[in-house]
C-alpha cells in the first residue's frame, strides 16, 4: 500500500523559513510526478509545486523565488523548502504522488505564518 507521510510543518514568523518533507513508502520513481498542494481555511486546495521524475519543476506564481521543491531518491523523499514566508502561506500542506493508475495524498501538515 502506498503511503505518503508529511512532516516539518509548524508555526513561524513572517519572513521565516520551514522545510517540509514527504516520505513515500515506495520508490518515488513509481510516480510520474510528485508535488505539494495547500488548502487554506475556506479555500480550495491549490497546487504549490511539482516535480516530474525527470526533474522538471513547476511552481504557482505566488511562491516563485521563495519556495523550492527537491527530492532525495535514496530516501524516497520529496522536500519543499519555504523561505520568506508570508501570512498568506498559512494552510495545510499536502504531499501528492501521481502515477498512471492512481493519485495519492498524504495526511497533511499545518503551516502557520504569524507574528
Amino acid at each position: 500500500q502506498v503511503q505518503l507521510v508529511e512532516s516539518g510543518g509548524g508555526l513561524v514568523q513572517p519572513g521565516g523559513s520551514l522545510r517540509l518533507s514527504c516520505a513515500a513508502s515506495v520508490s518515488i520513481f513509481a510516480f510520474a510526478d510528485m508535488g505539494w498542494y495547500r488548502q487554506a481555511p475556506g479555500k480550495q486546495r491549490e497546487l504549490v509545486a511539482t516535480m516530474t521524475t525527470r526533474g522538471v519543476t513547476n511552481y504557482t506564481d505566488s511562491v516563485k523565488g521563495r519556495f523550492t521543491i527537491s527530492r532525495d531518491n535514496s530516501k524516497n523523499t520529496v522536500y519543499l523548502q519555504m523561505n520568506t514566508l508570508k501570512p498568506e502561506d498559512t494552510a495545510v500542506y499536502y504531499c501528492n504522488g501521481r502515477s498512471v493508475l492512481a493519485n495519492y495524498w498524504g495526511q497533511g501538515t499545518q503551516v502557520t505564518v504569524s507574528s
